[in-house]
């Protein structure tokens, strides 16, 4: 039996719509894998504006992802949190489950180089969350809490949820999740993190990340940190302007403001760090079951196209959506 040369995609056809295409593979390279998709996680806040065509003209090169095809606003195939079993390739890797930064497509070729892995003690539906805890960890990095500090994360999405956890458990850390939305606190408990509505929040917090992708989220963190502290902004967003009130104690208490992005790594641990040994941190971070709490969803792949308006909506409460794929065994 032949081993099928076409795959099945999921593109973003115009602003707004999608569709499953078919598209033919490439011809495996000596160092290539094949991989055959078992999930991919839906990223939303980065893949709403992608799908509603909202991609700044001035970051369409940014943006970009590893193996993006076509251009903003479309027809683009986009995403980047697969996780499949290579099938053919390096005999190192062949049988091996894997993560990719790989748009959601039931199977393809990539270099070798270009998967990582997964633990043996993180299970493949899990790891779907790889690319918001690397995003995550970038964030604490950049934010570098200290023992003992005071953190206040506004935002109860996935990328916040994983900011709050992970600083949640360096010592002495008194950090809280903050949202609008009162259910984000059985999140909050399920991850061990204290939680609070935007007016029961702390203030004189020595450090506030803002993961809400909202203009109000932001100006709340402004208003909850303390003399000298900082702000660190994780959202993106995208083609629209933020108003933010830079008087007052902003200017008085010498507040810094910097942002985080997940397109590089921060500048101290250049010498040490690469992507890939960011991503391989990310995976080992999975192991713990607990997270399971941010998969909020599971649909298949066919009906992608389907889910997709509303899965990108404005009213959606999703955290991390899952994409499942149909088992297929592929010949040796």
């Amino acid at each position: 039996m032949s081993v099928p040369d076409t795959a099945q995609a999921f593109w973003v056809t115009r602003p707004g719509h999608g569709a499953i295409q078919s598209e033919s593979l490439p011809a495996m390279g000596q160092n290539d894998v094949r991989v055959r998709a078992l999930y991919s996680g839906v990223s939303r806040g980065t893949e709403s504006l992608v799908f509603h065509g909202r991609v700044p003209s001035s970051e369409t090169q940014r943006m970009r992802a590893p193996f993006q095809v076509g251009e903003f606003p479309g027809p683009v195939k986009y995403g980047y949190c697969s996780v499949g079993r290579v099938t053919h390739g390096p005999q190192a890797l062949v049988d091996q489950t894997v993560f990719c930064l790989h748009p959601h497509q039931d199977r393809y070729i990539v270099p070798g180089t270009m998967v990582v892995p997964v633990p043996a003690d993180v299970p493949a539906y899990r790891a779907v969350l790889a690319a918001n805890m690397e995003t995550a960890i970038n964030g604490v990095w950049d934010a570098n809490p200290m023992l003992g500090e005071r953190v206040c994360v506004v935002g109860g999405g996935v990328v916040g949820a994983l900011v709050a956890y992970l600083c949640a458990r360096i010592a002495g850390v008194q950090v809280q999740l903050i949202d609008i939305n009162g259910e984000r606190e059985a999140l909050a408990d399920a991850l061990r993190v204290p939680f609070a509505l935007p007016e029961q929040a702390p203030t004189d917090q020595d450090c506030v990340i803002h993961a809400s992708g909202h203009p109000e989220g932001l100006r709340l963190a402004m208003s909850l940190v303390g003399q000298e502290g900082r702000v660190i902004e994780m959202s993106w967003f995208g083609e629209g302007d933020v108003a933010l009130p830079l008087g007052g104690a902003f200017h008085s208490q010498r507040l810094t403001l910097r942002a985080s992005q997940v397109g590089q790594l921060p500048a101290k641990l250049q010498p040490r760090w690469n992507y890939q040994r960011r991503l391989a941190l990310a995976l080992r971070l999975l192991a713990d079951p607990t997270l399971d709490v941010l998969i909020s969803g599971e649909s298949n792949f066919m009906d992608l196209p389907a889910l997709a308006p509303a899965l990108f909506g404005p009213g959606s409460k999703a955290l991390c959506h899952r994409i499942r794929y149909p088992v297929q065994d592929e010949p040796e």
